[in-house]
């Protein structure tokens, strides 16, 4: 029977510095999977489960070091940090063949410390109260603008913009008509939002 191997996903953006407002962001790298979703690299501070099938006194839940290592039973130390959490059940699995036949190792983040700060998403600009907060896989364009007060009344709805870090430095900018959003509820532009992204809100000139 194969190894069972349950890993964590986290849509991220990788190895990139966004310059913006004054605002200066370094994500951890990550890497794309066949579907095109960001898997997640693992890093100093996180939090990872280890289990191992039939074998609760080898699991445990351990930080990850500063040195970017892990401590597990019989294992000993292991190197988490900069791999997959699949990777580093692999590596697990591998080390444990030895003490263990065909051994089963689940990995499962329990703790995002080291990209809690760079995955935020931001609204700035002519909204109710601009804010950052920690980003959820399906939120868009308008659930930021709900949760961010709405629209001024000096805003600019259909000149907002969506700033996407992307790969090597690069930032994407996609054209949102918050407006039409609003009060049309025409939603061609109503966004998936990503980690990391920054949505900003005009002003109008008068």
């Amino acid at each position: 029977m194969k190894p069972i191997k349950k890993i964590s996903l986290l849509l991220g953006l990788g190895g990139f510095f966004l310059f913006l407002s004054g605002v200066v962001l370094a994500a951890p790298p990550s890497k794309s999977s066949a579907d095109g979703e960001y898997v997640y690299i693992i890093g100093v501070d996180d939090s990872v489960q280890v289990s191992v099938w039939r074998n609760p006194d080898l699991s445990i839940v351990v930080p990850v070091r500063p040195d970017g290592k892990i401590s597990t039973p019989l294992v000993g130390d292991v190197i988490a940090q900069g791999k997959t959490p699949m990777q580093l059940a692999e590596d697990i699995r591998g080390k444990l063949s030895v003490y263990i036949r065909d051994p089963q190792v689940t990995i499962v983040m329990t703790g995002l410390n080291s990209s809690e700060y760079v995955s935020r998403v931001r609204v700035t600009g002519a909204v109710g109260s601009p804010i950052t907060i920690p980003h959820r896989k399906g939120m868009t364009v308008l659930d930021l603008i709900l949760v961010s007060g709405g629209p001024s009344i000096y805003a600019s709805g259909n000149k907002t913009k969506l700033y996407r870090p992307k790969k090597g430095g690069s930032i994407k900018t996609l054209k949102v008509r918050l407006d039409d959003i609003l009060k049309k509820g025409k939603l061609d532009t109503n966004y998936a939002i990503l980690p990391g992204d920054i949505l900003t809100v005009p002003e109008r000139l008068f």
